[in-house]
Order: structure tokens, then C-alpha cells, then sequence
């Protein structure tokens, strides 16, 4: 195994400040694959006794642990046996997990355990005081059993425990990771993290160390709502699987609401208030036996509480979705929006998107090779497990406002969501809360980035109500703002720069879904003998009426554009695309019959144009219904010009002004007049 200085003195270092906490993860996958242990359990043995550089004493080491486990780890399958040596030797020591309840007829603590299945061995106060976790949820322990049998005494368990090791960390010093802290660099610190969860920073540029540690935020921060959506094989769901345990997975599937927040019944909490973090594995499958379920989850994602019966429940379980996405995020920009791979119930709900404090893209993760695994030092899981559950119980949600505030487009929700994010990133990377104001801009423009991300799917889905993606930061010393993009809604718009085809028209109107969205009618003009034909209409009889109005008028009309237009010689071939596959349009009459004119004269209409309204068969123009909102559409296809009947005037006022000053706009009063303006003849 190689390894490079910086990885030496990193090794060096944390073997230094963090003795005894860290592992070297090569060990683990070793032995990991022949023992069916906990990971944290088994780290911590590593730890124990590989705790050092010398290939050798690892070696003997390695041994060790695996005859510990060989023959003290309890398989429940031969518990049976086991009790039998602790009865036959006397004494025996055994690797389980233990859960102690206070006994308070008899007065004495009495200890369950998992596999060896013994229940009601009494156990001394002392190990209760000195590790907490085992009243709560229990841990893995190194025990000492003895066994003695006493008539007089028929009620008490022969069994006894005479020493308890914790395997696990029964509690936590968080003094001892701030100061150790303090020797590392940010960057070096971030590594450490990264290779605490078994992954190799060196093989991952900085945005993808980011988005990694993004996956690491619901286990810091309470009641924090994530969502990953990307390729397969990226890793999305190992960290809430395999290295906390503190977190759950639900791989996809139905779920109910009694297993998930509170059941009546049993008048017990659910999952949310059992775990840190409840993760959904592949979101396409999530759904709920009941009715109300998503509202409830709703409601819980909003407050951390949900009502059940007649009492109000808290609890501080993150939620995490992770998914797949099946096409390429072009695709799948350009014709329908990133939360799309969600059920059909939440799939267009923007209330339950709107919840969602950050959207990490997975599509920039690449997809996971061996080399991505690291050979190097790392915390102990369990370790790392503790300090995040630790840094639950604080808070860095006001770092923003020593140096910085927010700019006008960020409402509630927004700051709400920014605000924990920067908090779980500063509890990860600084957890000591000492950071410099460049370290606090960092993750203030990776934290607007995430949420604005979330905001332009909700664009999308619910129109105007969220026209107000364009997230910014305000210095407080020198009020400079600065504005924060999203990478993937950059180029690749729908309506492209530059003059396009004769004949070729983009248009914006309500397809049959009810949504508005983007059409381009191509048209050719070949010698013929006056035949009409239309494609891409498929079954629309409202469409084929508009077209059919199209043409009639163009052949009654068609003087009043120019004399040259001859009907009889030609024959006028017609297609529509629908763009963003959202269902056909009724509103193509007046585009239809600017495309006919426009083939006939070989003349193309104007760059980055995009043609509103339609007419009757005697010509009457109608105005553009939710004006607001196609305008948005339209800014967001890439038109830069906009033809709008004059009817829709009046209805100018209920545009934002920041929204009309995008374009430029031209009215038409007449089918030919928009003919004119569209091909620029004025």
C-alpha cells in the first residue's frame, strides 16, 4: 500500500491527537466480509489493538481481533452452547449487545441480552452510572460472565456479570474533538471526515468532498429535510445504512403512518422519534396505506411535530429522500422538472418540495469504483456516530449574521432552510465554532445553491407563486451582494440564440395537462398542387381545429400579406412539437398562420422570439389566460422578444415588473399584423 507524505502526516496526526479513536478502514473491509458484526464493533477492536504504523504488531493485531470475535462473539444461532460454557468453565467472556432496565419491585438493574437471549441478569449500578447508553437503546459490550447456581435463591438468574467492557463509546468527550481540532487545516479536516465513512478524499475533486459532506448534514442538524436524486451506484443511501447507527433506511416500498410517526394502538412514537435520521431508499416507491399520510409528513417536515388523537407529538428525526434519476438531467430539465422520479402523490405537490431544505445533485457524484474506498486512518464509526449525535444538541443556525445578510428574493422557508444548512456544514467542518468570514461564505453560497435548487424545480411545478429563485448574500461591511447560480440551469435553453429556419416558430400556451409550455411548429413549402398536412397532433381534435382555422384563413387572407403567396403551387407541410411533453395546445392559430406566411415568403421570424395568443375563423384575437406565468415560462425557455395581443394589455399589471423588463414586447392588434412584427417588416 502506498501512500503519499500528506497522507502519512494525516495518519500521523490523527494517530497522534485522536489515540485510540481511529482505525485504519483497510482493516475493516479485511475483515468485515468473513464476520457478520457491526462495522462500529468491529472498528473498535481495530482500534484497540491496530492503533499504531507498524506493519507488524497490525498483523498480530488483526489476529487477535479475529480470535476475539472467532470465539467470544455470541452468533444467536449458538447461544445455547455458550451458556452451556459459561456453566461448565465457570467463567466465559462473551462479545454481545446489552439493554439494562431498572427492576424497581426488586430494586436492581437487570440486563437483557440480544443474542445470547438471557433475560433479567442482575447488574451492578456502578457500570449504569459510568455508560448511560445502556438504559437507552443498549450497546455492545465485552462481558465477564460467571455462573453459580443457588437453591435458596429460584428467582435470580445464575448468571452474573463480573467486568463490562463497552466495545461501543458509552459516552463522549466533545472537548476532546474541539481541541484536537485545532491541528488540522480546514481541507485536512474535511479529508478526515471523508475517510471516516470509508471514502478516499484524494479521488474526488472539492464540489464532489462537498456534496459528500452535504449527505453527512441530517445526522448533525435535527429535523432536516435532504434529497438526492442521481444515477445508481453512487453510494446515496451506504452512509445511512452502514455507518450510523443512529440511522435508519426504508428501502422504498409502503410504509404506514402508525410505523412511522405514532400508533395508536400501542400509543407508541414511530420511527421520527426512535431515530436521528429515517431515510427513504429509492423514492419512486414510497407510499402510504393511509390517506393522510403525506400530509402528516408534511406537517412533520414544516414544524418537527404532527398531531396524532388528541395530542401534538415532537421529535427531531432528519428525512432524507434518495432516489434514482433515469434520463439525463438535460432531459429531464428541458421537459419536465428534477423532483419528477417522486410517486405521482408528491410528484406535482409543491407544498411537500417546498419543505425540502436542500437538493444535492447526484448526477455529479461519479459513480463508485474500489480505488474510492480508502486504505487510510479514519475516526472510528462509532466515534464519529457519537460526535454527530453530540453536535445535535447544538446550534450554529445565527453564524450568517456576524458577517452576512440575505438578499430580497429569500422568503421564510428559504432563510429557514439556508440557515440549517450552514449550521450542520459549520458543526461538521468547525465544530468548534471558530471559523473566518471566507470559511462562513463557503457554505453560505453551497447552502443557497442546494435551496435554490429546490426552488427552481417549485418554479416549475407551481408557477408564479415561487418566482423568486434568484438567491443572493449581502456583506454587511461593504453591502456588496452576490448572486448564486445553479450550475445545471445554465445553457441548453429551449429557444435557441440566432435566426432560425423560415417557417419555424416557437410558441407558449396551456398544453392539455393544464400546464403552460413551450411548441415549435415547423412548416416546409414545396412545389405541389395546394395540399395541406399536419403532424405530431396525434388525437387532439381541439389542435387539428386550430390549425385547420390557421390555413382556412391564410387562403382567405393570404392578399393582404403579399401578392407574391401563391396557395395552388405549393404544398404547405406542417409539424408541432411539444417540447417539454406536456400535452398538445389549442392556442397554435395565430403562430400556425405566422409559420404558413412566414414559409411562403421564405422569410424566418425574428431571434428568440416567442408568439402568445390565438384567433377565431373570422380573425378575432383572444387574450393570453395566466399572463404572469406564461411570461415565466417563456423567460425561462431562453425568449428574449415576445409577440402579445393587444387585448392582454389590461392585463400587464399583474406581471412583476422586474419579470416585463426581461423582454422586449411587441403588440398586435390583427392575424396580419403579428405577421408583420413576428417576420420584422416594420
Amino acid at each position: 500500500m502506498e501512500h503519499s507524505d500528506k497522507d502519512i502526516s494525516l495518519n500521523t496526526k490523527l494517530n497522534t491527537h485522536f489515540a485510540g479513536r481511529v482505525v485504519r478502514k483497510d482493516l475493516t473491509k479485511k475483515i468485515k466480509e468473513g464476520a457478520n458484526v457491526p462495522i462500529y464493533v468491529l472498528e473498535y477492536l481495530l482500534g484497540m489493538y491496530c492503533a499504531t504504523d507498524d506493519e507488524d504488531s497490525i498483523n498480530d493485531g488483526v489476529e487477535r481481533v479475529k480470535n476475539i470475535l472467532a470465539d467470544n462473539f455470541v452468533r444467536p444461532d449458538e447461544a445455547e452452547k455458550v451458556k452451556s460454557k459459561i456453566r461448565e468453565l465457570g467463567q466465559y467472556t462473551v462479545i454481545d449487545k446489552i439493554t439494562v432496565k431498572l427492576n424497581e419491585r426488586k430494586d436492581v438493574y437487570e440486563a437483557e441480552f440480544s443474542n445470547l437471549g438471557l433475560k433479567g441478569v442482575e447488574i451492578s449500578s456502578k457500570y449504569v452510572k459510568d455508560y448511560e447508553k445502556l438504559l437507552s437503546g443498549g450497546i455492545w459490550c465485552i462481558l465477564k460472565m460467571s455462573y453459580f447456581f443457588d437453591e435458596e435463591m429460584r428467582n435470580v438468574s445464575p448468571f452474573t456479570i463480573t467486568s463490562l467492557t463497552p466495545i461501543q463509546m458509552p459516552n463522549l468527550d466533545t472537548e476532546e474533538i474541539f481541541n484536537g481540532r485545532k491541528y488540522f487545516t480546514k481541507d485536512e479536516w474535511i479529508d478526515v471526515l471523508l475517510r471516516s465513512v470509508g471514502m478516499e478524499p484524494t479521488q474526488f475533486n472539492d464540489r464532489v468532498k462537498w456534496h459528500l459532506l452535504a449527505r453527512m448534514i441530517p445526522l448533525v442538524e435535527n429535523n432536516y429535510n435532504i434529497c438526492e436524486l442521481g444515477p445508481r451506484g453512487t453510494g446515496k443511501s451506504h452512509l445511512y445504512k452502514e455507518i450510523s447507527p443512529n440511522s435508519i433506511l426504508i428501502s422504498g416500498g409502503q410504509t404506514t403512518v402508525a410505523n412511522l410517526f405514532y400508533n395508536m394502538a400501542s400509543k407508541q412514537v414511530g420511527l421520527v422519534g426512535l431515530w436521528d435520521v429515517v431515510a427513504f431508499d429509492e423514492v419512486a416507491g414510497i407510499s402510504f396505506k393511509d390517506k393522510d399520510g403525506i400530509q402528516i409528513m408534511k406537517d412533520y417536515m414544516a414544524s418537527g411535530s404532527f398531531a396524532r388523537g388528541k395530542e401534538e407529538k415532537n421529535a427531531s428525526a432528519s428525512m432524507v429522500f434518495v432516489g434514482n434519476i433515469n434520463q439525463s438531467v438535460d432531459v429531464l430539465l428541458k421537459t419536465s422538472h428534477l423532483f419528477e422520479p417522486f410517486p405521482a402523490a408528491m410528484a406535482y405537490d409543491s407544498a411537500f418540495f417546498d419543505r425540502m431544505h436542500f437538493y444535492i445533485p447526484g448526477w455529479e457524484i461519479p459513480k463508485y469504483r474500489p480505488q474510492y474506498f480508502t486504505d487510510e486512518y479514519g475516526f472510528i464509526c462509532d466515534y464519529i456516530s457519537e460526535f454527530f449525535r453530540e453536535m445535535r444538541k447544538r446550534s450554529y443556525s445565527d453564524a450568517i449574521d456576524r458577517y452576512y445578510n440575505f438578499g430580497n428574493n429569500l422568503n421564510q422557508r428559504d432563510v429557514i432552510a439556508v440557515r440549517k444548512t450552514v449550521s450542520g456544514l459549520v458543526k461538521l467542518i468547525y465544530p468548534d465554532g471558530k471559523f473566518a468570514k471566507e470559511d462562513l461564505e463557503e457554505i453560505l453560497i453551497y447552502a443557497l445553491e442546494g435551496r435554490r435548487r429546490v426552488k427552481e424545480q417549485l418554479k416549475k411545478i407551481g408557477g408564479m407563486e415561487f418566482y423568486d429563485v434568484h438567491f443572493s448574500h449581502i456583506d454587511k461591511e461593504t453591502f456588496d451582494e452576490e448572486f448564486v447560480s445553479v450550475p445545471e440551469q445554465g445553457g441548453g435553453k429551449l429557444i435557441p440564440e440566432g435566426m432560425g429556419k423560415p417557417g419555424h416558430i416557437y410558441l407558449v400556451g396551456r398544453g392539455e395537462t393544464g400546464m403552460i409550455g413551450v411548441y415549435k411548429i415547423e412548416t416546409e413549402v414545396v412545389t405541389g398542387s395546394g395540399k395541406f398536412e399536419r403532424s405530431g397532433l396525434g388525437s387532439n381534435r381541439e389542435a387539428k381545429e386550430s390549425i385547420n382555422t390557421a390555413f382556412n384563413y391564410f387562403k382567405a387572407n393570404k392578399k393582404n400579406i403579399s401578392g407574391t403567396i401563391s396557395v395552388q403551387n405549393f404544398d404547405y407541410l406542417m409539424h408541432i412539437q411539444d417540447l417539454q411533453g406536456i400535452g398538445m395546445t389549442n392556442e397554435l392559430s395565430i403562430a400556425a398562420f405566422i409559420a404558413m406566411c412566414s414559409g411562403a415568403l421564405k422569410k424566418p421570424v425574428q431571434s428568440q422570439m416567442a408568439i402568445l395568443g390565438s384567433m377565431s375563423i373570422g380573425g378575432t384575437i383572444t387574450k393570453v389566460e395566466e399572463l404572469a406565468n406564461t411570461l415565466q415560462v417563456c423567460l425561462d425557455a431562453g425568449a428574449k422578444k415576445i409577440l402579445l395581443p393587444m387585448v392582454s394589455v389590461v392585463d400587464l399589471s399583474t406581471v412583476p415588473s422586474e419579470l416585463f423588463a426581461r423582454f422586449q414586447i411587441s403588440f398586435y392588434q390583427t392575424a396580419e399584423d403579428a405577421v408583420f412584427k413576428a417576420l420584422g417588416a416594420e
